[in-house]
């Protein structure tokens, strides 16, 4: 421990929410440093990362940024205690501030000029989990732990969800969208979430594989075939996992591709429950424990989150990333500001602060909400609250 906090410049002290470890003049490591928290993203960590990634980017020395998480998790997603505070008071701009900034860190990050490795060995939801899919290379371990529970809060993924979800194989993304499935590391390995599983034990060795290998490749490699042997380097270490966890997602592909391929939430839940009366007659004492948990996750819901995210991620199919996140941030924006809806405020303040249960949805049920109720959190930001579209930055990459 004391070589590696050497290692930290005095700078970092003064951010010690996001650790920078110069592993040689090639390689550096960022760490986000609030293990208490589970790593949720303050909005001070989320510009002390943009403007840490945008310096490595223009220092022609870096050629690899390793991205982790410092204890039991990688990132629990945005810091939505502080988030709720803020809402509960009414300050709505402090959210649609953090959500501008977790924007337009995913996106740099995705359109890095340099390979990146997240080390995925922990928790990872929500906005943790959408930066962490964006860097090139992403290491699960058996300690992974990946979900997008928003919904169950009266919110929704975003921050490319609708982008990086809707890419994964057939109708999964909706799947994983709309019940807040976990996932494990084998699980994320075998849908495409992650790029390859290290065993823990493995990973500091690994680190310092990719340390010393990329700095001794320097002058032979080029920048093109670097990606190559970066993730040549990580497959020396990398065993692909049988997914075995009892009543896995990945081994209900065929039930998944059937009912979340519907047009609607209505047809979906329509379809599980047909399904589960069908093995209902075939088995009437033990059924299907895997369709009842789907159906109780889609019921608990809010109904106007589930229609929000499923009609984001069919619309993030035919679409690149900056318009995803484009019409993403209209949605979080409309969330946030709770006019249309206080589905969001009221879930976040009800688990966050008060600790309870939430009491109700409103509307409470799907055939409640109008296709003209969805639109309005689709339609461009115009002079309301003086709040502008998103703005990316322009990449010269």
């Amino acid at each position: 421990m004391a070589s590696l906090m050497s290692s930290f410049s005095s700078d970092d002290l003064c951010h010690h929410e996001v650790l920078i470890q110069e592993n040689n003049p090639f390689v550096r490591t960022l760490t986000l440093n609030r293990p208490r928290q589970l790593n949720a993203l303050s909005l001070e960590m989320l510009s002390r990362l943009s403007e840490l990634f945008l310096a490595l980017e223009h220092d022609a020395k870096v050629k690899l940024v390793i991205l982790k998480g410092n204890g039991k998790a990688f990132c629990a997603g945005g810091d939505a205690v502080v988030l709720a505070r803020h809402l509960y008071n009414g300050d709505w701009r402090f959210g649609t501030k953090t959500t501008e900034e977790s924007y337009k860190l995913l996106y740099l990050i995705a359109t890095y000029s340099k390979p990146q490795v997240s080390v995925l060995d922990g928790v990872c939801l929500g906005r943790g989990a959408a930066i962490s899919i964006s860097c090139r290379f992403r290491i699960a371990t058996e300690n992974s732990i990946f979900s997008v529970p928003e919904v169950a809060l009266g919110g929704f993924p975003d921050v490319s969800a609708s982008y990086f979800l809707s890419r994964l194989p057939g109708f999964f993304g909706e799947y994983v969208a709309l019940t807040g499935a976990q996932l494990d590391g084998p699980e994320m390995l075998a849908c495409g979430l992650a790029t390859h599983f290290v065993p823990s034990t493995k990973l500091v060795l690994l680190e310092e594989a990719l340390a010393s290998k990329v700095a001794s490749s320097t002058n032979n490699i080029s920048s093109q075939d670097l990606p190559f042997y970066i993730s040549a380097i990580i497959n020396d270490y990398s065993i692909r996992p049988a997914v075995n966890r009892k009543g896995s997602d990945i081994h209900k592909m065929d039930v998944i591709q059937k009912c979340f391929s519907k047009g609607s939430v209505e047809e979906i839940l329509s379809a599980l429950e047909k399904e589960a009366a069908d093995k209902n007659l075939q088995d009437p004492i033990n059924g299907d424990l895997w369709l009842s948990s789907t159906i109780q996750s889609l019921q608990k819901a809010s109904p106007t989150s589930l229609k929000l995210c499923l009609r984001s991620i069919r619309e993030g199919r035919c679409q690149g990333l900056g318009e995803c996140l484009a019409r993403e941030y209209r949605k979080a924006y409309h969330a946030i500001r709770g006019k249309i809806s206080s589905d969001f405020r009221n879930g976040c303040t009800s688990v966050f602060l008060k600790k309870d249960k939430i009491e109700k949805w409103e509307p409470c049920k799907l055939e409640l909400i109008t296709d003209q109720m969805v639109d309005q959190y689709f339609s461009k930001l115009g002079d309301d609250e003086n709040l502008e579209e998103l703005k990316l930055l322009a990449k010269s990459n």
